[in-house]
């Protein structure tokens, strides 16, 4: 004679946090009332290594819709990227990507 039957073992995480597991993390940077535009161009090609016309396209974002996405990966680099964006004055955070 067979023993009870064990219960079925629920997922650990339900397909919704899967997917946020897959979600990228991105750093944001904040229109702020300080910085001069030609310095916010300037930090994103110092940090990014981006050319003048990307740095220039992400500045004009900031300043025209208030943020803008600079840089996306795993959260600890996210986490770098704002780190040193506050060094250079700039407002910055990372979340997870929409």
């Amino acid at each position: 004679m067979a023993g009870p039957l064990a219960p079925e073992r629920t997922p650990d995480t339900t397909p919704d946090e899967d997917h946020d597991l897959d979600r990228p993390w991105v750093t944001v940077v904040w229109d702020d009332p300080v910085n001069l535009m030609t310095y916010v161009t300037f930090v994103l090609q110092e940090l990014f290594g981006y050319d003048e016309a990307k740095a220039t396209e992400l500045m004009l974002q900031v300043h025209h819709e208030g943020k803008a996405i600079v840089s996306s990966g795993p959260r600890e680099r996210m986490e770098h990227d704002t780190s040193r964006l506050h060094a250079y004055g700039l407002w910055a955070s990372y979340q997870r990507d929409a």
